[in-house]
């Protein structure tokens, strides 16, 4: 039940939300009209986004594509880096940092930098021109978080949502998450409905297709996340591995986000018998000397016999950069790894292919 507190804010925020919608349908408006053009270009470009405020998996969604797709064509990874502290284009190296690069497009690097070519853009039209000039050999792009950015068209444009809160219940900004209309959603070639529970029964997929209400040409598909074992994120300092299996009641674990939406990390540990206590941050968050303090009185108030901090990917391409991190802390941090596995049927060969089929 709303509260009159909750009535009054609807009622302040609705009018923004109404100019929010009008000036995001204008715009889109210019482009479907051609008044705006979207540039194609002559290399296939695989555009991974989403019409909501964060949280939908963006970067392990690029990653998982890029990690099948590496083998099989000379595969670059465009972002605009968001919240780095450069500009314009910028190609990954060896001596890139979060800062050069920002958080998920390092991260993205340093699991693909081998295998793939990774750069930061702001104008992503801008960024593909160089790319395709620095590799003239270059097959695909994969455009990381490309959904609002119209000018240019992707080849095939893949459309994320979060099972638990997808667009169709979601509302415009400031009311809610999205950051265009669900109408927009008509651009996607393929939907992927993510961070699905591990439980789900047929009766859920019918249901999530059937108010997702998609087109024809849509192709619609349904991930989860796995989890590995977990990584030291600094890894001269890590004396032992730890497997949480090896943790009991009597062990304590602090789990450290700064993330979007950190509920799927934090469920995951709910499992096991160990305390855990959570220390959240805002996303993309950077850490100052303040809050390393923080977290270590935190962890030295943890219970329990064995101590350790988790955090995420993205939080530990940040960490193990972080000047104020205490060397006594890093021999006991560490990281969970995640991958995307496609679920309902469909392999994850499936879905390769249907995106081979399209880009070609």
């Amino acid at each position: 039940m709303k509260t009159t507190k909750d009535k009054i804010m609807v009622g302040l925020l609705t009018p923004l939300s109404w100019l929010y919608g009008a000036v995001t349908g204008i715009r889109n408006w210019l482009f479907d009209t051609k008044f705006f053009r979207e540039e194609e270009f002559e290399i296939p470009i695989i555009g991974v986004g989403n019409i909501t405020v964060g949280g939908t998996g963006k970067t392990p969604h690029v990653e998982y594509i890029v990690s099948r797709l590496a083998a099989d064509y000379n595969v670059a990874v465009l972002s605009r880096g968001y919240k780095r502290k450069t500009k314009g284009f910028v190609l990954a190296n060896s001596k890139s940092t979060p800062e050069i690069l920002g958080d998920e497009s390092f991260q993205v690097y340093q699991k693909f930098g081998m295998k793939a070519h990774v750069a930061v853009c702001e104008n992503r039209r801008k960024g593909i021109i160089e790319l395709t000039k620095l590799f003239p050999d270059l097959q695909l792009i994969v455009l990381d978080d490309s959904f609002q950015h119209r000018w240019v068209k992707p080849k095939v444009s893949v459309l994320l949502t979060e099972y638990v809160r997808p667009f169709y219940k979601d509302k415009l900004l400031p009311l809610g998450r999205l950051r265009e209309s669900m109408r927009q959603k008509n651009r996607a070639d393929m939907v992927v409905v993510t961070k699905c529970p591990d439980d789900l029964m047929p009766i859920n997929f019918r249901i999530v297709s059937k108010d997702l209400d998609l087109m024809k040409y849509q192709k619609l598909f349904f991930s989860r996340y796995e989890y590995g074992a977990l990584k030291p994120v600094f890894t001269d300092d890590a004396p032992y591995q730890v497997n949480l299996n090896m943790l009991g009641p009597e062990d304590g674990v602090l789990l450290l986000t700064g993330i979007a939406h950190p509920r799927y990390f934090v469920r995951y540990f709910r499992n096991y018998p160990f305390k855990v206590k959570v220390d959240h941050f805002p996303d993309h968050h950077d850490f100052k000397r303040a809050d390393i303090d923080a977290i270590s009185e935190k962890f030295k108030s943890l219970p329990g016999v064995r101590k350790i901090i988790i955090t995420t990917e993205k939080d530990a391409v940040r960490l193990a950069f972080n000047p104020y991190f205490p060397q006594s802390l890093k021999p006991f941090t560490f990281y969970l790894p995640v991958t995307v596995k496609m679920i309902n049927g469909i392999d994850d060969k499936d879905f390769i292919e249907e995106l081979k089929s399209a880009i070609e």
